[in-house]
């Protein structure tokens, strides 16, 4: 297994919620640093999944349990309540069925814990005024490449929660890589929610 000594300081956010010696799913998972953090640090069993062959091979040559997958045709493959924690970090926007993978996360997990681009940061508003889509370090595509289909703010990820009686249980907001609480909407650049049910 590869070492992974630190994590970029939004992953670093969602490994301190994570329990140790928990079960993890990482959907969306990329190259399984943060599963391998995981797995070195919280000594948690962990399985990723992604859509890319690529990334799939990168974390199984890193120690890390994964499959390839479409998360747009949903968990079937795991039963209820099989992990603790259910991870999908900045790719529920470029999803296709938003609302049920947050509802497959909550099946299959005890809680879910999702990040995506916060579309209210001041300078995508600021870029959107001057006439054009937003770029960003968390944006960082142009509107005619972007896999980005549902954009959001807070209060909108909030709502579909609220209308799924899904519990927002933590919810931090930072811009590179330090925690914003005084506007948060405004000044905030990537959300981070922890879920679960009711």
């Amino acid at each position: 297994m590869s070492n992974v000594t630190q994590l970029r300081p939004d992953l670093q956010l969602i490994a301190d919620w994570i329990a140790p010696d928990s079960r993890v799913l990482d959907l969306g998972c990329g190259d399984g640093q943060l599963l391998a953090w995981l797995q070195q640090q919280k000594k948690v069993l962990g399985y990723g999944v992604d859509f890319d062959v690529a990334n799939v091979v990168r974390c199984v040559s890193a120690g890390v349990n994964a499959i390839q997958g479409d998360l747009e045709a949903g968990l079937a493959e795991f039963e209820d309540q099989r992990f603790e924690h259910v991870v999908l970090s900045q790719t529920i926007q470029a999803m296709q069925h938003t609302e049920e993978i947050l509802l497959e996360m909550l099946r299959v997990g005890r809680e879910a814990i999702v990040t995506f681009p916060n579309f209210g940061y001041w300078r995508n508003r600021w870029q959107i005024m001057q006439g054009h889509m937003p770029v960003s370090e968390t944006m960082p595509y142009q509107w005619y490449n972007t896999p980005n289909i549902h954009w959001c703010m807070l209060g909108d990820f909030e709502a579909l929660c609220a209308k799924n009686r899904i519990r927002v249980l933590e919810r931090v907001v930072m811009d590179q890589g330090r925690r914003i609480n005084v506007l948060p909407n405004l000044r905030g650049s990537l959300a981070f929610y922890r879920v679960g049910r009711g």
